[in-house]
């Protein structure tokens, strides 16, 4: 039986058969649609996971380099040497289409190509070891923007991912069950109807033939009435 009242019609019935089949063709698609997304969400996870581990050793090495220069440095000429930055960058994020997902792409790119600009200070005055530091942290901010953009790229797949396994199940549990439940109450009732349609013929053709037995015997016994003749007639 149905959860939703529907009417027993040839029509009805096909109408459902067609949904039914445009569900289960979406249930397909959409199956296929969850599991090469988890297959990309996974490789994007173990991405991550390798990224990050070295984005944190670098910038454990970036510390330690700032520790070392702040040993041999006042706090003062630190902070006038990186007050007045020389270079500057100019970020651009596009989209990149992933199993209809639009997962961020950030390019990164410095506006003067010398690397010398990368220093903002003069080399008489500040040690080595800040030196090893400021190229240390250039390098890894690189490191850093990337694993910003797959981080997000897998926080958008595993959105995506959701939403798709829950219409899914939708299907899977609920809409198909239930078109199918309907599609067996129809053909029930339609076979019910038909059978009933059946009976009811018979039964109109039995009355029928009696009816016409019934006036062939009459005209026989009125035909015997008339001539007086007492001999049998077949019906």
């Amino acid at each position: 039986m149905p959860n939703v009242t529907v009417s027993p019609t040839r029509m009805e019935l096909t109408r459902l058969k067609g949904k039914l089949r445009t569900a289960q063709r979406g249930h397909k698609l959409l199956k296929d649609k969850r599991d090469e997304l988890m297959k990309q969400f996974l490789d994007t996870v173990r991405e991550v996971r390798a990224l990050r581990a070295e984005v944190e050793t670098d910038l454990m090495a970036v510390h330690g380099s700032f520790t070392v220069a702040s040993a041999l440095m006042s706090a003062r000429s630190i902070q006038q040497a990186l007050m007045y930055p020389k270079q500057s960058v100019e970020l651009t994020m596009g989209t990149q289409n992933i199993m209809s997902v639009n997962v961020p792409v950030y390019h990164f790119e410095t506006l003067t190509k010398s690397d010398a600009d990368l220093y903002p200070y003069g080399f008489a005055d500040t040690s080595g070891e800040l030196d090893d530091a400021v190229n240390a942290l250039g390098k890894v901010f690189r490191k850093m923007l990337k694993l910003a953009q797959i981080e997000k790229a897998a926080q958008l797949m595993a959105e995506e991912i959701e939403k798709t396994r829950r219409r899914v199940n939708a299907l899977e549990y609920v809409m198909i069950p239930n078109t199918q439940d309907a599609i067996r109450y129809i053909t029930m009732k339609l076979d019910e109807n038909d059978r009933a349609t059946t009976t009811r013929l018979m039964k109109v053709k039995d009355m029928i033939l009696k009816e016409a037995i019934d006036e062939r015997r009459a005209k026989n016994a009125e035909v015997m009435a008339k001539t007086g003749d007492s001999g049998n007639f077949s019906v």
